[in-house]
């Protein structure tokens, strides 16, 4: 297979672009982001707000267009073998780094050894094991040189598989497969991702780094596409308070929010309801739960705890219909999967029937509601804190004891990642392709994104049986017996399915929804 690649008008011109007053003023847009980044290394980062980041900054071997399918990108055309083991990139000539230098095959295959380097300490190495070999490298098992990914020649990029992998290109599209300039890596260590010492192949290159203000970037005139690309400046601004967003962009200080605050969804609806954008989203809220802790061990209280909460509730309350009540992990419309995906089997139950089940599954559990003091811990925003909230009132429904706990946002997922303490803990996961495996990869031993730092041999025998079966409809059999194998078990308990929420000015042309929300603004203008 191939692929082919008047003066007062001026005036409130000036105020918004902060720069002058002249027609030729730069284009200057304004973002409202999740929350800072922790890193913008592409190996170390974990959130969404990062990602969106370095959607801006770099360009993968393939890219995405305004609606989310994939087009070429620092590779302008490639190969498939027939057994769909063997991908051949054709690199791009017109292809630069921000200081000038060639991107070349050799660029990527320093970043693909980088980031299964045990050294590097990849958390989301993970996601790229599909290539031959990456586990083992990743683990310390094999060399780099063993890794499934080659450059015979500048121009060529050979990636290997260890089994066919139908969604091996939109795992390109993921912050683990954008690319490294090796000079500065080598030259800078960590501190390569600092502003004036990063330099990157994307759209834009980063400018300046203020935290908790703002994160400014400019337009790259080296990038292969700069003559399409209208904006000059973008301005990323942190908002871990959704309605400090919403204030910013009703005073026209912000052009974007990424996220809304939930609780005035009825205000946004009547009094911006063009800017408002709702749409469906791949991703999954859910809880997990420190298995390891005594009073979480048994499954049977973990379930109990799930019986309790009211998901239709939280959707349509809290949430004000913006969300979809959860009870699996991987979400509705997902592609590769079984027809009737398997789910929590109090699914429809009445929620006092459940209440009563729940009573009944603590006390065969030989556990008193009344001596659990649970600690419902999550990441700073209003939505989750009210999240959380109704969670605590559904839990006194039967005498169980708990408290919130509000944690910093910027490094939250690092914490959790890095087996930090808690009860039950707040978390989400937004699909980096759509395939279940992305979302109950989580659940496997060793992930670092399983915060529960659940085990469990049969689950993890599912999944390896799943990453070699080549037919697809017995691959997604065995997804489903996985994903039945957690559900009896919850070691993470979901509660819902997102949809995207957003504020968009009117301003603004060639923002489209799509399933991942990705809105690179190489695809984005300002109409002044």
């Amino acid at each position: 297979m191939k692929f082919a690649a008047a003066r007062t008008g001026l005036l409130a011109l000036a105020l918004l672009s902060g720069t002058s007053t002249l027609a030729s003023a730069d284009v200057v847009l304004r973002l409202g982001n999740d929350t800072d980044p922790a890193t913008l290394d592409q190996h170390k980062t974990s959130t969404v707000a990062e990602s969106r980041l370095l959607r801006d900054l770099y360009e993968g071997l393939v890219a995405e267009d305004a609606a989310g399918k994939i087009i070429p990108g620092s590779a302008l055309s490639w190969e498939i073998s027939d057994d769909g083991l063997t991908y051949t990139f054709h690199m791009r000539e017109d292809a630069r780094w921000s200081n000038g230098d060639p991107v070349t095959a050799d660029d990527f295959l320093f970043t693909f050894r980088r980031i299964m380097n045990p050294a590097t300490a990849a958390g989301y190495a993970s996601v790229l094991f599909p290539i031959l070999n990456a586990e083992a490298v990743a683990k310390g098992e094999r060399q780099a040189g063993d890794l499934g990914v080659a450059a015979p020649d500048p121009q060529t990029l050979v990636i290997t598989l260890n089994a066919p992998t139908p969604y091996f290109l939109q795992l390109l599209t993921h912050q683990t497969g954008l690319p490294l300039h090796p000079a500065t890596v080598e030259s800078f260590g960590d501190a390569f991702t600092k502003p004036g010492n990063l330099v990157s192949n994307g759209a834009f290159v980063l400018e300046s780094f203020v935290p908790n203000d703002k994160i400014v970037m400019r337009k790259n005139p080296q990038f292969h596409d700069a003559a399409n690309v209208q904006v000059d400046e973008v301005q990323w601004i942190p908002f871990e308070d959704r309605s400090a967003c919403l204030r910013r962009f009703e005073a026209g200080e912000v052009h974007t929010c990424s996220d809304v605050p939930a609780e005035q969804m009825k205000y946004m609806k009547e009094n911006l309801p063009e800017a408002l954008r709702i749409a469906p989203y791949l991703g999954t809220y859910y809880l997990p739960v420190k298995v390891a802790k005594p009073e979480f061990a048994d499954p049977r209280v973990r379930q109990a705890i799930s019986m309790l909460i009211d998901r239709d509730f939280i959707a349509d309350e809290v949430w004000q219909g913006t969300m979809l009540p959860a009870y699996a992990l991987v979400p509705p419309g997902i592609d590769n999967y079984v027809e009737n995906p398997p789910e929590l089997d109090y699914a429809k139950a009445d929620l006092l029937d459940r209440e009563d089940a729940a009573i009944a599954l603590l006390q065969e559990a030989g556990v008193d509601p009344a001596t659990l003091d649970i600690q419902l811990s999550y990441n700073s925003s209003e939505n989750h804190r009210n999240t959380m909230a109704a969670i605590s009132d559904m839990l006194s429904n039967v005498g169980i004891e708990s408290s919130l706990n509000e944690m910093e946002g910027t490094g939250y997922f690092n914490y959790l990642r890095e087996g930090g303490d808690f009860d039950i803990v707040r978390a989400g996961w937004i699909g980096d392709y759509s395939d279940p495996q992305n979302f109950l990869y989580l659940n496997e031993t060793g992930v670092s994104f399983n915060y529960s730092k659940w085990s469990n041999e049969a689950y993890d025998a599912k999944m390896r049986a799943a990453s070699q079966e080549t037919d697809l409809d017995e691959r997604a059999k065995l997804l489903a017996e996985a994903e039945a194998i957690y559900l009896a078990e919850v070691p993470t308990i979901p509660i819902l399915f997102y949809s995207s929420r957003a504020l968009v000015s009117d301003q603004i042309s060639g923002y489209e929804d799509n399933l991942l929300d990705h809105h690179a603004t190489r695809w984005l203008s300002l109409n002044q």
